[in-house]
């Protein structure tokens, strides 16, 4: 019997390519239903699993297969190919027994002696030949008796799962055989599991009609797989993607793939190499169903595309132009492929990208008049319309001014509603139709491009986008005729400065505001009223504290004079700023306080976002962190209702409320806080949160969330705040992975894009990022040699007289918060404890152990968790250097509760290294203990007992008492010896 199969290469073999992602309860369900936990002598059951063409078929039934396999069960799949009309009978099951027929000749062998028909079906004898076949033609009764009695046959072995694949192209004698096998049943342990695609059965398809016959068998069960959620195809694609996928395009992947997993794997593979446009192959794919429709099915088909998802009937009528008659009969056929689904009075596309291949594919000068026809039917109101569908149809057939009124009214519905990213779009596009139309000596427009060029800033301002309105701005003053009117000139330069304020930028919003008011004049009017409260800001960013005060008091009487309240508020927000600033936190307090309460009445949203984030770093900046996090979750939940969760001061108060949530110990609920999965974060903001987030991960030792860092890097020359974020963590993270060269490379990195970007020679954040690095410096020493020690000892002074240097010359005298005091005691102390690791000049014992008592009593009053449990264990070390054992166990335990319960590892490795945990087993006789081997390690590499000891942070005492077992211990009479023979024996590295 032949059993070559060329055939058998047209199919693909059992393979798994791509994870199993959201399909944990359908396969729980398939497990169920084919009766794979049953015992092995149960009937089987066989189950009918229908999905739209890619949303997950064969990739779940391959994962069945594996259960069953890994069960014992023997599994056999077949699949049905298009062919059209030329389809071979029996296909799947031809590959069935073809591939058991290799696998299994003896098994074949023993169920042809039987049932000869069997070898009809085999691949070899369905080869071209010359020749009839020899024998007679089976009966097909007999045929299907024999591929019933194979399968039984087979059984007897073992389980067996037969999977039939891709039913909506099976002939009908595949069909007729399979509904046989349905109906007949198994004795032996018998399942079989046949997919199909469900989009694909249009009404007169003749697998609809045995499905529903199937379906009545007993025995046999449907599940319909359906579309994947979000989360699932979020995880897919992030699988998938060879490199990290920014959220942005994360979102956009989620969103076209519409929970279709090989869409989403054919979109991650466009995104990998930058393209957002339909892969070819897959729009090809795709197009086969709207190419099978008739002529007038195919018009309707291309000009609902044009309206996107969905349109509604009228419109579409409109639209296409055809008589009601053909018009029902394209629409009919159109519905019943599956290419369009109806919903009440309007059509969708089965799937977007559906319409999005239909839409691409259309010609240039199509395209054009089908929008054109969009246009005339939303001007005549044929069907309700939005202005922003106006202007999109309207730019698309090339009708600049209809588009130009269409993009400006819906710029002004969507900030009306909460939309500032649609909105910015809309009024950017009728910049660009306004001055195309000024190019072109187009007629009169009748825009005003100032107005509409500071109403596009204020969007992408509340959008999260100030760069981009910058830019915008700036380019609208370059074009700006020298003769223009004065007061277009002012206004544009009130947006730049407004803009700018809201980021590190390299323009200067002071000058600005400083060429304005030589524009503005001095009388009494609004826009002067406007101008004055941003002059203010500027200088009071620019610490100009006196001449803030005065502009901004100055604002606050005339915006009240002409009747601008919310100018008012925003100038009175500048002058409780400055109140803080001169150490009057409870004036302030009240003030701010008042500010909001009077914003909330006013329903001005940016007063009031200013006004509780402000606050809230009022209360950061004093320690309390309770009052903090209310002030905080209160301005980016009121930014998020009213759709603004990227605007200024409400966004960053999600970055503190994560930052107090992290420095308060509650660590997953900072990684809540800063989770932007799903939210359409812009870059610089998912960052920013990322960066919080990144600082929980380095506190649990997560070294892989170091691959975040490039990411990050990326806009540390766009805010000087990400650096510092991002950086001190980053620190952590190669210091504690004993990656010290990295550690004061990031260091160096974030010092100098913030002082460049600032153009300051130094910040006070310094003193943080210098204490961190001080800390690895010291864990350094004690595994450095003699030599190297120095060098350490010295990049640690350098770092200390910075942090000095602050002290005296940045904070002026002013006093520093709980914080600020709290990582100069940290420094201080570090470099006290580096210098007794590296025996270079080391500190009287009571000097070192005042220095860590400080730093725990600081960050104790500041309530920083986990730096008070690490300034506790380094503490809890140096007590139990001197023999204080029972003073350090007090700072020990409560370090280690609180390790534990944030999941700090590399604390909790310090803490053990410090010796810290409970005592060990003793060790067999003549073995060295654990310590005994590091003290070994340190004694070859020729530490004296002073050096070990300081390194070790226990006693010198403790030292020679542990040297003498290790000389008993090794039979040796001195520590010469000692590491000759340690070596000799392999118990040194």
């Amino acid at each position: 019997m032949g059993t070559s199969a060329p055939m058998m290469d047209l199919v693909p073999i059992h393979q798994v390519t791509t994870p199993l992602v959201g399909r944990g309860s359908d396969l729980e369900q398939l497990v169920e239903l084919v009766g794979l936990v049953a015992p092995q002598g149960a009937a089987g059951g066989a189950v009918l699993l229908s999905g739209d063409a890619g949303v997950g078929k064969t990739r779940l039934l391959a994962e069945l297969r594996t259960h069953a396999e890994a069960a014992g069960w023997r599994t056999l799949a077949g699949h049905c190919l298009d062919f059209g009309d030329s389809a071979l009978p029996y296909l799947p099951f031809t590959e069935i027994l073809g591939r058991l027929a290799q696998d299994a000749p003896d098994l074949v062998a023993a169920v042809s002696e039987g049932r000869p028909a069997v070898a009809h079906l085999l691949p070899g004898q369905r080869l071209l030949r010359t020749h009839g076949p020899d024998g007679d033609d089976v009966e097909r009764s007999d045929l299907f008796e024999t591929v019933h009695a194979a399968f039984e046959r087979i059984a007897q072995t073992g389980p067996l799962l037969v999977v039939l694949e891709d039913l909506h192209w099976a002939d009908q004698s595949t069909r007729d055989l399979l509904g046989f096998l349905f109906q007949r049943g198994f004795a032996a342990p018998v399942r079989l599991v046949a997919s199909y695609r469900s989009d694909d059965l249009h009404r007169r398809h003749p697998l609809r009609t045995a499905v529903a016959q199937w379906s009545r068998f007993p025995g046999v069960h449907r599940l319909a797989l359906g579309p994947l959620d979000d989360s699932a195809v979020r995880s897919l694609a992030t699988s998938l993607h060879t490199g990290s996928l920014s959220e942005a395009d994360l979102r956009r992947i989620v969103a076209r793939a519409e929970g279709n997993a090989f869409f989403a794997e054919e979109l991650v593979v466009a995104s990998e190499v930058g393209s957002r446009s339909l892969p070819e192959d897959l729009a090809s794919l795709l197009l086969v169903r709207v190419d099978q429709l008739d002529e007038d099915a195919r018009q309707i088909v291309r000009a609902a595309s044009c309206a996107g998802r969905q349109v509604e009937h009228d419109m579409l009528a409109a639209v296409v132009g055809l008589d009601a008659d053909r018009l029902e009969r394209g629409l009919r056929q159109a519905v019943e492929t599956n290419v369009l689904v109806p919903s009440g009075a309007q059509y969708a596309f089965r799937h977007a990208l559906l319409g999005e291949a239909v839409y691409d594919d259309l010609l240039p000068g199509e395209r054009v008049r089908l929008h054109a026809s969009y246009v005339e039917a939303l001007c005549c109101h044929v069907a309700p319309g939005t202005a922003a569908e106006l202007a999109r149809h309207a730019r698309a057939a090339h009708d600049v001014p209809n588009a130009l009124r269409a993009s400006i009214e819906a710029g002004d519905d969507a900030m009306a509603v909460g939309g500032p990213d649609d909105a910015a779009r809309h009024y950017e596009v009728a910049l660009e139709l306004a001055g195309n139309a000024i190019r072109s000596d187009a007629p009169e427009h009748g825009v005003d491009v100032t107005s509409l060029t500071v109403r596009a800033s204020e969007a992408l301002i509340a959008a999260g986008d100030p760069f981009r309105a910058v830019q915008l701005v700036t380019d609208q003053l370059a074009q700006l005729p020298d003769d223009a009117d004065p007061e277009r000139r002012v206004g544009l330069l009130i947006a730049l400065a407004t803009a700018s304020l809201m980021m590190d930028s390299d323009v200067d919003a002071l000058d600005m505001t400083t060429e304005a008011l030589g524009l503005v004049g001095s009388e009494p009017t609004r826009l002067r009223a406007r101008l004055l409260s941003v002059h203010a800001h500027a200088n009071a960013v620019r610490q100009r504290v006196d001449e803030a005060a005065r502009w901004a008091t100055e604002a606050v009487t005339l915006a009240r004079e002409v009747g601008l309240p919310k100018v008012a508020l925003n100038a009175a927000t500048t002058l409780a700023k400055i109140e803080e600033r001169k150490d009057d936190p409870e004036t302030s307090r009240r003030a701010f306080e008042a500010i909001v309460a009077q914003a909330r009445s006013d329903g001005d949203l940016a007063a009031e976002l200013r006004g509780l984030h402000h606050l809230g770093a009022l209360h950061f900046e004093h320690g309390r962190l309770e009052q903090a996090r209310e002030a905080y979750e209160a301005a980016c939940g009121k930014a998020a209702d009213a759709g603004r969760p990227w605007a200024p001061y409400g966004f960053q108060a999600r970055i503190f409320a994560g930052l107090v949530a992290y420095v308060d110990g509650r660590w997953d609920e900072a990684l809540r806080i800063t989770d932007v999965g799903g939210e359409p974060a812009p870059g610089l903001a998912e960052a920013a949160l990322s960066a919080v987030a990144l600082a929980v991960r380095a506190g649990r030792g997560e070294l892989a969330a170091l691959e975040q860092l490039p990411t990050s890097r990326r806009w540390w020359d766009r805010d000087g705040f990400l650096p510092v974020l991002s950086g001190a963590p980053a620190i952590d993270l190669y210091g504690d992975s004993g990656d010290l060269d990295a550690a004061l490379e990031v260091h160096d990195e974030v010092v100098g894009a913030v002082t460049r970007l600032w153009q300051v020679t130094s910040f006070g954040a310094q003193i943080r990022l210098g204490a961190l690095v001080v800390g690895h410096l010291a864990g350094a020493a004690a595994t450095r040699s003699a030599a190297e020690r120095p060098g350490l000892v010295r990049r640690g002074d350098a770092l200390l007289e910075v942090a000095r240097h602050l002290l005296t010359e940045v904070y002026d005298g002013r006093a520093m918060g709980p914080e600020g005091r709290a990582w100069l005691a940290r420094i201080e102390a570090e470099h006290l404890r580096l210098r007794w690791i590296a025996g270079v000049d080391s500190p009287a014992e009571e000097d070192l152990v005042a220095a860590w008592v400080l730093a725990v009593e600081e960050f104790a009053a500041f309530g920083h968790v986990f730096e008070l449990a690490r300034s506790r264990t380094r503490l809890a070390a140096v007590l139990r250097s001197l023999g204080r054992t029972a003073e350090a166990r007090q700072h020990s335990d409560p370090a280690r509760e609180v390790a534990h319960r944030l999941g700090a590892r590399p604390l909790l490795d310090e803490l053990s290294a410090a010796g810290s945990t409970a005592a060990r087993a003793a060790p067999e006789p003549g073995t060295l203990t654990p310590r005994e081997h590091e003290i070994l390690t340190l004694v070859a590499q020729g530490r004296s007992n002073g050096e070990i000891a300081r390194q070790l942070f226990i006693s010198a005492k403790t030292v020679s008492v542990h040297v003498s077992n290790i000389l008993a211990k090794l039979g040796a009479s001195g520590r010469t010896e000692a590491s000759a023979l340690a070596r000799t024996r392999g118990l040194l590295g």
